[in-house]
């Protein structure tokens, strides 16, 4: 089973994700973004790249498509929420698609996830 990622890590980790425009998913363990490229092409290409991505790490993303958007979730469901897979893939997400526009409001701050964590604990 993958680990849940420890809390110096997710202090760690989210904050740069955020400048980036990643996002907690309200009510849940998870983080969002959503890009928006010039057209359908790119953004099934971005996909494409994406999807070799996640398969070398093992781990594979929420996401859905409408033409020029892909809108991601990333979360691991074997620990339920945010595991090292997810900062890994959502860093190398990023870096497939440097040019996109990015949505920046469709989510809370990230740094409500650790919140969640130490209220449930």
């Amino acid at each position: 089973m993958t680990p849940l990622l420890p809390e110096a890590d997710r202090k760690a980790g989210l904050p740069p994700l955020a400048e980036t425009g990643w996002a907690a998913v309200p009510g849940k363990d998870a983080i969002r973004k959503v890009w928006k490229f010039r057209n359908f092409s790119e953004a099934w290409g971005f996909m494409s790249r994406a999807a070799m991505a996640a398969e070398k790490l093992n781990h594979h993303p929420e996401w859905k498509n409408v033409y020029n958007v892909v809108d991601v979730t990333l979360t691991t469901h074997d620990c339920s929420g945010i595991s090292k897979l997810d900062i890994d893939l959502a860093k190398a997400m990023d870096k497939l698609a440097p040019d996109a526009q990015v949505e920046r409001n469709h989510g809370e701050p990230v740094s409500c996830l650790c919140e969640i964590r130490a209220r449930k604990a």
